[in-house]
């Protein structure tokens, strides 16, 4: 059984998509989380070190991190079939897109947000304008990030475009919406909305 330390309304709401899409039993813990206007706590029965979402609790194994959480549990219930196995061409590019998300990404989106300039030659990230025609041009060229078929790294990036939206963050790609469409037309998208409540 999975079960995944949650927060309505947070990143860990993307997991609920993951997990629907894997199709395999699952319960949801609801737990407080500290947020920007200052209100929440840390919640005790939060197993992440720093009180974040979403963690997950698989038979014992604690894991947290986002993309951590998408490699294991997409190597944990392969037969979902939406990440490339081992041995697979597309596994290297499957992990670098899992990274890239976590080193590059989110670091790059939240620098902007801060108006935080990145520190050339020592940073791992760079700025949003590097970063953002990497992405389009990828989803140019295909429909997913790892070509033709969705995966679970899509739902990662998908779910953070889509909070974007409307925003000053918003890149406002054509490519960036239409791929954000996509993955969020996925049935698994809108069940796991259905329990973004618990």
């Amino acid at each position: 059984m999975v079960t995944l330390y949650h927060h309505p309304g947070s990143r860990s709401s993307r997991f609920l998509f993951l997990l629907e899409e894997l199709g395999v039993p699952y319960e949801i813990k609801i737990v407080d989380i500290r947020r920007r206007d200052g209100t929440g706590s840390l919640d005790p029965k939060n197993p992440h070190p720093h009180g974040k979402v979403p963690v997950i609790d698989h038979d014992g194994s604690i894991v947290f991190e986002s993309p951590a959480i998408v490699l294991y549990l997409t190597d944990a219930f392969p037969q979902a079939g939406i990440a490339p196995k081992v041995g697979d061409p597309k596994r290297g590019s499957y992990l670098s897109w899992l990274a890239y998300y976590g080193d590059v990404l989110e670091p790059a989106f939240l620098s902007k947000m801060l108006n935080t300039p990145v520190p050339r030659g020592s940073a791992g990230w760079v700025v949003v304008d590097e970063v953002m025609p990497f992405i389009d041009k990828t989803l140019t060229a295909h429909p997913y990030l790892l070509g033709d078929n969705f995966t679970a790294v899509d739902i990662l990036y998908s779910t953070s475009f889509a909070l974007f939206a409307g925003s000053p963050l918003d890149p406002k790609l054509p490519a960036v919406d239409g791929y954000v469409k996509r993955c969020l037309a996925r049935p698994a998208y809108e069940r796991g909305k259905q329990r973004d409540k618990g």
